[in-house]
């Protein structure tokens, strides 16, 4: 029992980042006859299945579906349907893996739009493709989430090309249950404004998710970049130095002065590990003690940005991470060794199911055997109540004990 004498069940997790490939009918079964194929559908060409919308293809990577294969079997070439784990597609075959696993609810981005639905963005027909974007997030509300209450925590994405549009977007999936949307962690890469954009091109998406209470979900690669630390760095080092992105990403909304203007708005940050955190709100208050006075009066350095629309006088780096910014971890010891530093409130797990760094199926031993040592109220903050609270979720009551 807790102190407040709720019922504290380690046996489950809640998992805020794991990822659904889109089942072959999920727009044209919702768009006109007559648009079924100009809408993203599945054929077969040269012997290789794959997507095909708006004159290109997109074949399916294996690395995004390697639930059930062993590490020696993972590959990025091209995987048909047929061949990857029903639960990589199907919500009810899904349950049953995360029962297996221990996942008790599951927070899953996109595939094929891709993280925060730029594919719908770079379409030549927008007026086609905002049907088929909410086509999508009506699909994800209904019949993803649908399939079975209180075991998916439905996300939605937004047309970024347009911000009022993407406001009526956020009131229309808030009203139908929708907590959280996807966003891109560097807008920039995609030839859109930045979050620091002097003319305020997201201030009326971010004032609505404010309004709302939307967590914004931004998802290591939702920039549409593979960092590369030179340009003949391995692909190993490369992905090892991820996290670079999601550093990026709080750093900037940290110093962008949203939070003062939006006091309610929260990010959540996806796959991005958490062990690097203390550091960088280190160096971000030395950084403030020591430069902001003449940043404040408007000098230029280089090529930089100035101050944005941050007060740096009332600005608390640490107070404002504790309020606004959430980290998510698949399996990070070094994370969790630093807890009292990162905060139990700002810390939430997840598996990356079915992707090729899923804990799947061993998912609940994972986390616990990384968090037994803190006590029982933290763990189950970070298992669960974490994620609950943040995203305002109530999960179904778990059908069987997970294994541990």
């Amino acid at each position: 029992m807790g102190t407040d004498g709720t019922d504290r069940n380690l046996d489950w997790l809640i998992s805020v980042d794991d990822h659904v490939l889109e089942p072959p009918n999920v727009w044209t079964d919702r768009v006109s006859a007559k648009d079924r194929d100009r809408a993203p559908h599945m054929t077969t060409i040269d012997g290789v299945e794959c997507w095909v919308y708006d004159g290109k293809t997109f074949p399916s990577s294996g690395l995004s579906a390697v639930a059930g294969k062993r590490k020696e079997e993972f590959s990025p070439e091209p995987l048909p349907y047929s061949e990857m784990r029903p639960g990589c597609y199907d919500a009810k075959a899904r349950l049953e893996d995360m029962d297996r696993a221990g996942i008790l609810a599951s927070l899953c981005f996109p595939t094929l739009p891709r993280f925060c639905g730029q594919m719908f963005m770079e379409a030549s027909d927008r007026v086609f493709s905002l049907e088929l974007l909410k086509a999508y997030n009506d699909w994800m509300i209904e019949e993803w989430c649908g399939a079975a209450p209180g075991r998916y925590i439905p996300l939605v994405i937004i047309p970024l090309w347009d911000p009022q549009l993407a406001v009526a977007e956020l009131e229309r999936c808030a009203a139908k249950g929708a907590t959280s949307f996807a966003f891109s962690e560097n807008p920039e890469p995609l030839g859109l404004p930045t979050i620091h954009d002097p003319n305020g091109y997201w201030d009326p998406v971010m004032a609505a998710a404010n309004d709302l209470e939307m967590v914004v979900s931004m998802h290591v690669g939702s920039s549409s970049q593979v960092p590369k630390i030179t340009s003949d760095s391995p692909f190993m080092a490369n992905l090892t130095w991820g996290a670079v992105r999601t550093s990026g990403a709080m750093l900037s909304w940290i110093f962008s002065g949203m939070f003062q203007k939006y006091p309610k708005l929260k990010i959540a940050l996806s796959e991005g590990e958490i062990g690097w955190i203390p550091y960088f709100l280190e160096r971000a208050e030395q950084v403030l003690d020591k430069q902001r006075h003449w940043v404040k009066r408007g000098v230029q350095f280089m090529d930089h940005g100035a101050g944005g629309g941050v007060d740096l006088d009332t600005l608390d780096v640490r107070e404002t991470f504790r309020n606004h910014v959430f980290g998510c971890f698949i399996d990070d010891a070094h994370g969790i060794a630093s807890i009292d530093e990162i905060g139990e409130d700002n810390i939430m797990c997840e598996t990356d199911y079915p992707h090729s760094d899923s804990t799947w199926p061993d998912s609940i031993k994972v986390v616990r055997d990384r968090i037994a040592h803190l006590d029982p109220e933290v763990q189950h903050k970070i298992l669960r109540g974490n994620a609950e609270r943040l995203y305002r979720f109530t999960p179904a009551e778990p059908p069987v004990l997970a294994a541990t």
